[in-house]
């Protein structure tokens, strides 16, 4: 069957992105393949369109609920005959669908590497006829990736029990180490190997210090995007719960998500994020992976990831669907002196640390580094760019930089005077001379270092000394007291033999990226109207069927509704994301709404 038919007639896409028709044309050939390709860059279509085009029903291993009922709700609006086997379906649903299964009713089957392992599916597996096996959200496999899922090592056994059957491994993050230990653990040696780019060039990423979160970020969400759906990862349930609550009570729809909840809480939380417009949710890192939703305009983190491989996966849902998103994040020397003791005090063996250490210091430099942050980004991922992005903070906005020398050396010199075992509030208190108690009973008025810091505020040394263990001049205390040490790495510094300059601490303005607005947001008043319209009747919709509107029609279609205006089904069949089934199901009410809106226009 041919590839790019069933593009336009299953999926309603005109062109493949690259390398997209070369991984399906390997699969198809039956070809191991392991792809790279970033959130929203269309990895599911590089098995699902295969699947469709062998014989037999592509069987697809993904680690969450979440992922595999939205897949499938959308596949099925398209018409492709696909199902899940999961723990929300009942004896008598897994039945069914085991049935389906075996009489080769299926195109696409969705199940979880555990029940995927068991040796009742296997059998079953031998049994049906299989196009092809994909292996969703490979970085798993890895032990040293931030997502490790155990029973993804098992699934090497798929080469030795299905050797005929090509396999397809996909992930959106994996850096050199892990992209080897998938192809070893999975035993991919054989595999053609795609990497696309990894850059999102549709989000913007900013990043600013911590001064007052909540009304930073309450800022954010009305200034940038009000009623717009979005994601807000905190580090603890503690802080998630108080986040929601508090963006709750200023009126934004805000629902907290985290392991600690009760099961239903957490499943409500997640149904209504899928299904409504407009809902935040406030998250630990439990809540994203697998989530399918497009139209997510932004994720906020309120702490700092503990690696860039983190940061990529959370930033990444946002704007699958490419219209403007925004990467946001405010961070503090709380979050960089807290990873630091989560690293160093934990039982991994050294060798994971030093892994883990070099992926801390990576996110770290990212952070406070002082130009194009979308180079960096890709760079770490081993993609090289020659230009800056113009849409990022750095680039909009480029930082300033101060000769922080003779200040550094000051820092360093008051945990040398203190003999090392204080933190960091306490030696901003003896540089800026503060009269305590405390300070007096140690004798640390009495130091030379006392009292000579009045040429900074206590925001900026903390700004300093959270650079300074950013660079790694400054260790922080394995034993969970938080005091600062000297590394060797200071002593050029404190022997005035390196120039130090760093970011300079400000109060970031507003500034939006290269895009001026954000498609969704439209100038013209009719365009705006029309697009109100055609929300609320995909709305209409998807409430008759009971699945989330984006399922129905993405954000972009509609936006290229709203410019195209088609009035017949032939100019609808060329918008992005039209395929033939849903122009059977959901054409003619859209271009009722299209013509109403023309000739209201015409009338006035």
């Amino acid at each position: 069957m041919d590839l790019r038919k069933i593009l336009h007639s299953v999926f309603g896409y005109e062109t493949f992105r690259p390398p997209q028709d070369e991984v399906m044309a390997s699969v198809v050939q039956g070809q191991d393949v392991l792809v790279l390709m970033p959130t929203g860059g269309g990895k599911s279509l590089c098995y699902q369109i295969p699947a469709i085009a062998r014989r037999g029903v592509g069987v697809v291993i993904s680690p969450l609920i979440a992922l595999m009922e939205d897949q499938v709700t959308a596949l099925r609006q398209a018409g492709v005959k696909a199902a899940f086997l999961n723990s929300t379906l009942d004896r008598a649903e897994a039945d069914h669908v085991e049935e389906q299964l075996l009489r080769g009713d299926l195109d696409l089957l969705y199940v979880a590497p555990e029940r995927l392992m068991t040796a009742r599916f296997l059998s079953l597996l031998e049994r049906a006829s299989v196009a092809l096996f994909a292996i969703d959200e490979a970085h798993c496999v890895s032990q040293w990736g931030h997502d490790f899922r155990p029973e993804y090592i098992q699934l090497a056994i798929l080469a030795e029990r299905f050797p005929g059957i090509p396999r397809i491994a996909l992930t959106a993050t994996a850096d050199e180490i892990t992209r080897r230990e998938i192809i070893e653990r999975l035993r991919l040696g054989n595999a053609r190997v795609f990497i696309s780019s990894f850059d999102r060039p549709n989000i913007h990423y900013r990043l600013a210090q911590r001064r007052s979160p909540r009304e930073q970020l309450l800022r954010f969400i009305r200034e940038e995007h009000p009623g717009e759906a979005g994601i807000v990862y905190c580090m603890t349930r503690k802080r998630v719960e108080a986040t929601a609550e508090w963006l709750a009570e200023q009126g934004v729809t805000a629902l907290p998500y985290h392991a600690g909840l009760p099961a239903e809480t957490r499943q409500s939380n997640q149904a209504r994020f899928r299904n409504e417009e407009g809902v935040v949710v406030v998250a630990t890192i439990a809540f994203g992976m697998g989530i399918d939703k497009p139209d997510v305009r932004f994720v906020a983190h309120l702490n700092l990831p503990k690696s860039l491989e983190a940061y990529y996966q959370e930033t990444g849902r946002a704007g699958r669907d490419g219209l403007p998103a925004d990467a946001w994040m405010v961070y503090g020397l709380d979050d960089v002196i807290t990873l630091r003791q989560m690293l160093e005090s934990s039982e991994t063996d050294d060798a994971h640390k030093r892994v883990e250490r070099h992926k801390l210091e990576a996110m770290l430099a990212f952070c406070e580094q002082t130009d194009c942050r979308r180079r960096s980004l890709l760079g770490y991922f081993g993609e090289q760019r020659d230009e800056p992005c113009g849409n990022c903070d750095s680039c909009l906005e480029p930082p300033e930089t101060w000769d922080a020398t003779v200040p550094a050396q000051k820092a360093l010199s008051v945990i040398h005077r203190t003999e090392q075992r204080f933190g960091v509030n306490y030696l901003i208190d003896v540089l800026l001379g503060k009269e305590d108690e405390r300070i007096r009973r140690f004798g640390h008025d009495r130091q030379s270092t006392f009292g000579i810091g009045s040429e900074l505020t206590g925001t900026e040394w903390r700004g300093l000394f959270r650079q300074l263990i950013a660079r790694g001049y400054i260790a922080v205390d394995v034993q969970g007291h938080g005091s600062l040490q000297l590394t060797e790495n200071c002593r050029p510094v404190l022997r005035g033999e390196e120039k130090l300059l760093l970011r300079k601490e400000r109060k970031p303005t507003r500034k939006r990226s290269r895009t001026e607005k954000p498609a969704t947001r439209f100038t013209d008043e009719s365009d705006r109207r029309l697009w109100a319209a055609l929300r609320e009747r995909r709305r209409e919709l998807a409430a008759e069927q009971g699945v989330p509107p984006y399922v129905v029609f993405h954000d972009a279609t509609l936006v290229e509704m709203v410019t195209e205006r088609p009035t017949d089904r032939k100019e609808l069949f060329e918008i992005q994301g039209v395929g033939e089934k849903k122009i059977e199901a959901y054409g003619e009410a859209f271009l009722k709404v299209i013509r109403q809106h023309l000739a209201a226009e015409i009338d006035t």
